[in-house]
């Protein structure tokens, strides 16, 4: 199949820069001409100026527009001879399932476990390569940030708009959340699927041990990183706030790590459990674990590949160009009686 296109057309606009050269070059023209029939017979002043040439600033103009020609096309990015490629895709499908309820917003894990915790996401985000990601944010219920897919832009654009305000409903559904992952992979795809549940494992809604059990039931892996220290920290009432979050009798409230939950989610869906902290938050050693996955095609693409075409025609602008260079606008006195331009009779 035979196609022909422009990468930036919008380039051909210079063209107009052409019939503006030409109108100053024939003013520029008129004038020397003038000038010229001022002091007399054309005839007569042509013998005086034996290797003065009244054609070869022509032919130079006219190969000066048409090497600008070659090289304003050139830059056009014409391509040729477009084919149909396939091009299939081999990997897995992995849900993130990030907490935000207020509770991730406690610091013992700096600069908080929810900007962490995203900040872990984003890198792994990068390292991917053919494998489909989801976002699923939960606190009192659990919702679909972003469906799944190969757009990586899109991930990492719509993990930094994740906060603690994003669902209105507080608390820790981190079964809610599970369920919701299942259910969200492509449908009646056969790739190996994963679950990563972020979250410090205040869980207070329902049984996240009975969801991973569930998941892992229909062959997807549930993988969990622990956010927090079993130390705990208090809960900022806002972002920056040295006011901290308290309870019905006035004492602060001490969010602590959940680390039992968090193995026995993990343990429940045959997966990894990882415990994270101030030097590492473990989402890498999970990476590893999926990369060992068996990777099966996810789709396959369809797309037309052009043949770029630019380099040719900005060659032949460029030799037209050296070209002009080398015509004189005067006649070399020992080629003089040599007329390139004129066929002999």
């Amino acid at each position: 199949m035979n196609q022909f296109r422009l990468d930036h057309p919008d380039l051909l606009y210079l063209f107009l820069i052409l019939p503006i050269l030409v109108i100053i070059y024939w003013i520029s023209y008129s004038r020397k001409k003038k000038a010229l029939e001022e002091f007399g017979e054309m005839n007569i002043i042509s013998q005086l100026m034996p290797y003065a040439s009244f054609t070869r600033p022509f032919y130079k103009f006219g190969i000066l527009l048409l090497a600008l020609s070659f090289i304003i096309f050139g830059l056009a990015g014409p391509q040729f001879g477009s084919k149909l490629q396939t091009i299939k895709r081999k990997g897995v499908e992995i849900i993130i399932a990030l907490d935000v309820s207020n509770s991730m917003m406690a610091q013992d894990i700096q600069p908080n476990r929810l900007e962490r915790a995203k900040r872990a996401v984003s890198k792994m985000v990068d390292k991917l390569n053919n494998d489909k990601i989801g976002l699923v944010v939960f606190a009192g219920e659990a919702y679909t940030q972003l469906p799944i897919t190969t757009d990586y832009a899109s991930a990492k654009l719509f993990l930094s708009s994740i906060s603690t305000d994003i669902v209105p409903i507080q608390g820790t559904a981190i079964g809610a959340a599970i369920n919701l992952a299942a259910n969200s992979f492509t449908p009646d795809s056969e790739a190996s699927k994963a679950i990563i549940v972020i979250t410090d494992g205040e869980n207070h809604e329902d049984d996240a041990i009975s969801a991973a059990k569930a998941a892992f039931d229909k062959g997807i892996t549930v993988h969990t990183i622990a956010m927090g220290l079993p130390e705990g920290a208090p809960i900022p009432v806002s972002p920056g706030s040295r006011d901290f979050r308290r309870d019905e009798k006035g004492n602060i409230v001490i969010s602590k790590l959940d680390q039992q939950m968090v193995e026995q989610i993990a343990t429940a869906g045959g997966g990894k459990p990882v415990i994270a902290n101030n030097t590492t938050t473990g989402l890498n050693a999970l990476f590893s674990e999926i990369n060992k996955m068996n990777k099966t095609e996810l789709e396959q693409r369809v797309y037309a590949a052009y043949d770029e075409k630019f380099q040719l025609f900005i060659a032949i602008g460029l030799l037209l160009l050296f070209l002009e260079f080398l015509v004189l606008e005067r006649k070399n006195r020992h080629l003089k009686d040599i007329n390139l331009f004129k066929p002999s009779k």
